[in-house]
């Protein structure tokens, strides 16, 4: 009988993340056709010498951009795609 349950804990689970995935909640952003060009973001932030770019990311409307700085800390700079205006630092 525990074989059972088992085996239905797992169908149900499979079921589960099977529909999850195909709600698109995993599904990744692309900025607007009208944003400004990546190079352009990246460009802008070094620019302003942060820190070094570790991870770029789209999401919200927005490049969302991990930089580490001089002596360990890390911030995240978010730049608006279209704009190319960095909203906050």
């Amino acid at each position: 009988m525990r074989l059972r349950s088992r085996f239905a804990i797992a169908i149900c689970g499979l079921a589960a993340s099977t529909l999850v995935a195909r709600a698109g909640w995993f599904r990744d952003e692309t900025p607007p056709a009208n944003a400004k060009p990546l190079s352009e973001i990246i460009k802008s932030v070094e620019d302003r010498h942060y820190g070094a770019i570790t991870e770029v990311e789209f999401e919200g409307g927005k490049w969302e951009i991990e930089v580490h700085q001089t002596g360990g800390k890390e911030i995240e700079v978010h730049v608006d795609a279209i704009s190319g205006q960095i909203t906050r630092e």
